[in-house]
């Protein structure tokens, strides 16, 4: 992924929190040289060895786990809020553009065994049906349902690079304000999301300023 120098997140832990909380991605891989892709959530998880990993499923029907074997590396990708950013914001002339969270992760696949596969569903199940108002688990299902486990391919990616590119107008920092203001006006969800992350980032950033300023002197 194409990423300018400043608008790359290092921030591992943060990059981390961001795959969790925007789980919903799409994993690419390559069937006879033509990419494929599959819009699934993948679970961030950790190995026994501390290693990170990306834990997934899909089903059966869908060829593209059948040349998981066949790729050395595979693509996993995960959005997050992202907005329209008028340059009538901005304090000169300037043509619009679009503020966004992408983040791209790397790494070999491998399929699970079916016993894999059940204990990554009870988690996935039990994480997303914790707020729930009356709250399913597999646990209680009957065998009859959950034949239609038998339908699935599970997948573990293991994680060999995090590429985190945060678009948030880092370049028009004079402009920040009108920005965040309009942003904050809209109706949809998204844009005030982009503008609440403009204010942490502003924030971070003015927190390590000191730190900074006393290196040069």
């Amino acid at each position: 992924m194409y990423i300018p120098e400043y608008q790359r997140n290092e921030n591992l832990s943060e990059v981390k929190t961001f795959i969790r909380q925007n789980s919903f991605g799409v994993l690419v891989s390559q069937i006879a040289g033509k990419p494929w892709a599959t819009h699934l959530p993948m679970e961030l998880d950790v190995q026994a060895e501390g290693k990170d990993i990306l834990v997934g499923h899909m089903s059966k029907s869908n060829q593209q786990w059948r040349d998981f074997a066949k790729n050395e590396e595979v693509l996993c990708i995960f959005n997050g809020a992202h907005a329209y950013i008028s340059s009538s914001w901005y304090q000169k002339e300037e043509v619009p553009t679009w503020n966004y969270v992408a983040v791209h992760v790397y790494g070999k696949i491998r399929i699970l065994s079916q016993y894999e596969v059940m204990a990554s569903l009870h988690r996935l199940v039990d994480k997303y049906e914790a707020e729930s108002e009356n709250p399913v688990s597999l646990k209680n299902m009957s065998n009859h349902t959950l034949k239609q486990v038998h339908g699935v391919v599970g997948f573990q990616v293991e994680i060999s690079d995090f590429q985190a590119k945060y678009k948030l107008s880092q370049n028009r920092e004079h402009d920040h304000p009108k920005i965040i203001e309009a942003l904050e006006k809209r109706p949809d969800e998204a844009s005030r999301a982009i503008a609440e992350l403009m204010k942490e980032r502003s924030d971070i950033k003015g927190a390590a300023s000191p730190k900074t300023s006393s290196k040069k002197d």
